[in-house]
């Protein structure tokens, strides 16, 4: 009998539990979807259970409320193609885990990452929720496999492995690309010899790692990532995908403008940097600061991302898309760009404000493309996390008066 009224009971407090769960009401705010939806004005947005549960419901019914008061909601902002949570210092070798001489095509950094890294609260306070977290290999044109990693910090935030395979197919200090290219269609040619084989039904050895790379690929179940910019690399690009079917993003792609119409027509999505403006190089004899918005009119897909060291500078994301803006992408395209056209192209989850999807989300002081605005709050997957980094901490400690002698002063 006691045992029957303490399972009532516990049936009892779990039902009231359920039934009270952390639901995050947040109020008046100018929500920008990243969807067809578009702009929301003193919109609602609910979340719960780490998702968006409603947007603009009939009845509010949460157990905290953040009153926005007119402030800009965005999805979190995705970073991609850095080494977020792979390097630490770049001078300093044992610090760096993006690359390996030994590595192969299926080469999976994801196993280093730090969600530790000083470098991850620093890039949210930029807004960055998400990041696409590439490997590197500066001696060979194939550099592995990239993976998707929200920036809670927590050592379970790597979501998806194998996001994409990345492949260098540009400009060589050192021997031809003509080869690399050569190479890859090789592999592709074997590999689909080898899964007509398996169609026959017949029985072959368990595949390499490399072959699972090259299979998904063909399957079109995982995006080849393809730096290159010159624009007969790009014409390239596009029959390998019309011959063989692959799911392809153009990474670079400086002289994109020149085949904007059939990077359109083919859907190959396309990263830019928005402040690349000048011909580093022979690759890049087109790069403007008007691409992004020249693209885009296009009907191209554009993503941004940031040029250089991008695993530090991953904070200036919403600066360089100011950029774009102000040099002729519509601001709509310029928040898809660094949220929802990232997330479509790697197929991953994130990157709108929409019913079902993941709760990242940023609340802004102002427009996020301003350099004055900051962030107000930010939720990974519904729970609220702190923007504070290394650089506050330092402030603190130099800026605050002491009895102590000073540590550093200029």
């Amino acid at each position: 009998m006691t045992k029957f009224n303490l399972s009532m009971i516990t049936g009892a407090l779990l039902a009231s539990s359920a039934a009270f769960a952390q639901v995050t009401a947040i109020t008046g705010a100018t929500v920008h979807t990243a969807t067809e939806q578009g702009t929301l004005n003193n919109a609602t947005v609910l979340i719960e259970d780490g998702k968006i549960k409603a947007i603009n419901p009939e009845n509010v019914t949460a157990s905290e409320i953040v009153r926005a008061n007119g402030l800009v909601l965005t999805p979190g902002f995705i970073g991609s193609m850095n080494q977020l949570g792979l390097v630490e210092v770049g001078a300093v070798a044992n610090s760096r885990d993006a690359s390996d001489e030994k590595a192969g095509l299926d080469f999976d950094p994801s196993y280093a990452f730090n969600p530790r890294s000083s470098l991850i609260p620093y890039a949210r306070k930029g807004g960055i929720t998400q990041s696409v977290v590439s490997p590197i290999n500066y001696d060979g044109s194939f550099q592995g496999l990239a993976f998707t990693a929200n920036l809670s910090g927590e050592f379970d935030s790597v979501a998806d492995k194998h996001t994409a395979f990345v492949i260098y197919l540009g400009a060589k200090g050192k021997g031809s690309r003509a080869l690399a290219f050569q190479q890859f269609i090789e592999k592709l040619e074997g590999q689909k010899a080898k899964l007509a084989k398996k169609d026959d039904k017949k029985e072959g050895a368990k595949p390499s790692g490399e072959e699972r790379v090259l299979s998904q690929l063909l399957n079109g179940e995982m995006p080849v990532v393809i730096h290159a910019s010159r624009a007969a690399d790009i014409a390239q690009i596009i029959k390998l995908k019309s011959e063989y079917g692959l799911d392809i993003i153009i990474n670079g792609a400086a002289d994109a403008v020149l085949l904007a119409d059939e990077l359109a027509k083919a859907e190959i999505p396309v990263i830019v940097s928005a402040v690349a403006n000048l011909p580093s190089d022979f690759d890049a004899m087109h790069a403007t600061l008007e691409n992004a918005g020249k693209l885009e009119k296009a009907g191209v897909k554009v993503l941004l991302a940031i040029a250089g060291d991008s695993s530090h500078n991953l904070y200036q994301l919403r600066f360089d898309a100011g950029i774009a803006v102000s040099n002729g992408m519509s601001f709509d395209s310029a928040i898809k760009a660094v949220t929802s056209n990232v997330a479509d192209a790697f197929d991953i989850k994130g990157g709108k404000i929409a019913v079902g999807q993941p709760a990242d989300l940023v609340l802004w002081s102002a427009d996020p493309f301003e350099l004055s605005t900051k962030v107000e709050k930010m939720w990974i997957n519904g729970e609220e996390v702190k923007t504070d980094s290394r650089h506050d901490k330092l402030r603190e400690r130099y800026t605050t008066d002491s009895e102590l002698p000073r540590a550093y002063t200029k």
